[in-house]
């Protein structure tokens, strides 16, 4: 079922005291309540009452946390069970346990019967393990080409028996890390600022695989990961990730506390973020990597290991990158299946009883190998299982070019992931429990459908639903202008000199304040540096600094432009004049020879239906809406989305895509957008 909001005056007692609560939070918090905030929380608490499951589109600046929050809480209050809220990125995760909850319950917690019980729960390697610290673990350096970093450097030596102390930035990153963990209350990496790089992070730090487990770790009880599971149990409510989310209803394992209802924040991410999580890669660098583990640290003979290792290397020589429609060949299988077996008598032969002592070698040893017969399995039952195997390489840096590539002469990489994840979403997670799931992008136009089919919500046997789309504070056609350069070619392999020219001219009519947003990081770099030739404006361009620190000076600073890929596309808040052109240079199709997306694609059509717009088309609306969506932040912002693709106003398939943008006034005519742009850099208005 799909619902334009409207108020339908009846209320349910729950309802009435949620939005009692909500009054109270924002007039304590300074602000003022909002008719979809108040709408939104109507209809959550609706969905915690009935069961029923729910879809909710609300705009940027609705004031979603708050309108989800609080019934959970109220919730929370009667439960014998958490609650959950799930997030795609660390940024909303970070802004709801440090900002939103503590802001709110500020206000609210005289109201309630009780004090708010909160935890944040994330993978176990986010956590620094005081057993790695001990020692615990064996020093060992990843070989070339492995795919699993599992022990400690050998360039780290554990420096309180150093004489002359660490010399390297490496070295002295892990002495910061162990004099941080003496000190920190929660071990979460998060937490240490500065940040360090991933690998002197996992100099302390250790996988779930590579966990020796509460039964027989020494330091289990002072364990951070566990301490923090153990609080989620006792917790109202619990703040995780769509990560973590994937691995319990996938895996079944008890990563998360029982729990009755679930918000599931920017779901639009919660499709490709469940698959990344469930997806695997298998290489011969892993195989020869867990044999020489498993010969040193448990002193079996790997022989047969390293036999199907190299066999699978011949089978697998030379063959090109891509999708295998058809699945691995007979002899890829056979290999795989000699390696199955081989691998599993390893596993075999590394038992050790219960009463043999803590060995962190051993344990690591075994989580590759558990991992390589996982991967075989998998891999061999694909066809059954629905799952798509693809051959990848990894990629070098060309110093000329300025970019990475494949890296055509690597060895084959092996991928596996599901062609779907709704069937197992539908069993592991809407299945007893009640799921609210909400972004700002979540509808393609008042249509709900595309992203339910993809999470499970639509066929036979699927549960029922609302879609409810609670509109947004701001008034798009007055704030925003859409222009589309429909007279600009349809876009080839890289930048055109004609798109560059319309970049160049849009900027100098707004005299900066453009975010530029493109499909590759070539593209960004390319056109950055076509700009500061062209142009007497600072132009930052993503990967010369770290992102906040981007953001922040192209926030401070009102006609500084900031260039860059995908992971600017959302997430960036920068209100007020200093963004007041955001330019997307074409619409974000996934590439066309994406594995798992042409899978898809035919999968769809050979079902009857139309694989380019219910995969392809669907993907391109949902990551547009979310790039057009970095310009209105706030109700005094005025700017305008410029689209350096002309398919957007050409092709029949355009109108689709439009239809999940912000209700933008639209125009093709460039001189009315630069009269627009410089009466904007005029005024620069904050």
């Amino acid at each position: 079922m799909v619902e334009k909001v409207a108020a339908d005056g009846v209320e349910s007692a729950g309802e009435k005291a949620t939005l009692e609560l909500l009054d109270r939070a924002v007039a304590g918090m300074g602000g003022q309540s909002r008719t979809g905030q108040h709408e939104m929380a109507k209809y959550v608490t609706r969905a915690i009452e009935t069961g029923e499951h729910l879809l909710v589109q609300a705009g940027t600046g609705t004031g979603k946390s708050l309108a989800y929050l609080i019934p959970l809480i109220a919730h929370s209050m009667d439960s014998d069970k958490p609650t959950l809220v799930s997030t795609a990125t660390l940024a909303l995760q970070t802004q709801i346990v440090g900002r939103d909850l503590p802001r709110l319950l500020e206000t609210i917690n005289p109201a309630l019967e009780r004090p708010v019980n909160v935890a944040l729960v994330k993978g176990r390697a986010n956590y620094v393990c005081l057993q790695k610290l001990e020692g615990g673990f064996p020093s060992e350096e990843p070989s070339e080409g492995q795919l699993f970093s599992l022990g400690e450097d050998t360039s780290v030596p554990h420096f309180a028996a150093s004489m002359g102390g660490p010399q390297s930035q490496l070295g002295k990153e892990v002495v910061r890390l162990r004099e941080w963990a003496e000190k920190t209350a929660t071990g979460d990496r998060d937490e240490l600022m500065p940040g360090v790089t991933d690998r002197a992070w996992r100099q302390v730090s250790v996988t779930s695989m590579e966990c020796l487990g509460a039964q027989k770790c020494p330091l289990a009880e002072e364990c951070f990961s566990e301490l923090a599971r153990s609080r989620a149990g006792e917790a109202d409510v619990v703040v995780t990730n769509h990560a973590m989310l994937a691995v319990s209803a996938f895996e079944g394992l008890a990563v998360l506390p029982e729990y009755d209802v679930v918000v599931v924040d920017e779901a639009h991410e919660l499709q490709d973020r469940v698959t990344g999580a469930v997806s695997g890669q298998l290489s011969v660098a892993m195989v020869h990597a867990a044999a020489s583990s498993a010969r040193k640290h448990t002193a079996i003979t790997v022989d047969a290991l390293n036999a199907a290792a190299d066999r699978l290397d011949m089978a697998i020589a030379g063959v090109p990158n891509g999708l295998l429609p058809s699945g691995l060949n007979d002899e890829q299988l056979d290999c795989l299946d000699q390696l199955r077996d081989a691998t599993r008598a390893a596993l075999s032969d590394s038992k050790t009883d219960s009463s043999s002592a803590v060995d962190g070698g051993r344990q690591l040893a075994r989580s590759r190998l558990m991992l390589i017969l996982e991967l075989c399995e998998r891999m061999l039952a694909a066809k059954e299982n629905r799952e798509v195997v693809w051959f990848s390489r990894n990629s070098t840096f060309d110093p000329q070019q300025g970019y990475s590539q494949p890296d055509e002469t690597a060895p084959a990489l092996i991928n596996i992931a599901p062609l779907s994840v709704a069937g197992r979403l539908r069993e592991g997670l809407f299945a007893g429990h009640t799921v609210v799931l909400t972004s700002a992008t979540l509808a393609i136009g008042s249509a709900f459908e595309p992203a339910a089919g993809g999470l499970g919500l639509i066929g036979d046997g699927a549960p029922s639903w609302t879609g409810i789309d609670v509109g947004s504070p701001f008034d798009y056609p007055k704030q925003g202008v859409l222009y589309v350069a429909k007279h600009l070619p349809k876009p080839g392999r890289g930048t055109s000199p004609e798109a560059l020219d319309e970049l160049e001219d849009l900027i100098r009519a707004s005299g900066g304040g453009a975010l530029c947003l493109f499909s590759s990081r070539r593209a960004a770099e390319e056109a950055a540096d076509a700009m500061r030739l062209r142009l007497d404006v600072d132009i930052l361009c993503q990967g010369e600094s770290t992102m906040a620190a981007l953001v922040k000076q192209f926030a401070d600073e009102p006609d500084t432009c900031l260039f860059g890929t995908m992971s600017l596309w959302q997430g960036v808040d920068v209100p007020g004049g200093s963004c007041r052109l955001v330019v997307i240079d074409r619409i974000p199709f996934p590439r066309p020879d994406d594995p798992l997306m042409t899978a898809r694609s035919r999968a769809v059509a050979q079902s009857g239906g139309n694989g380019f717009m219910a995969v392809s088309a669907t993907h391109a609306a949902i990551r547009l809406a979310q790039g057009a969506g970095r310009l209105i932040r706030s109700t005094g912002d005025k700017g305008v989305v410029a689209v350096l693709d002309s398919r957007l106003s050409t092709e029949r398939y355009g109108g689709f895509l439009r239809a999940a943008l912000p209700p933008f006034w639209a125009t093709t005519d460039r001189s009315v957008v630069r009269g627009v742009l410089e009466r904007l850099g005029s005024a620069k208005a904050p």
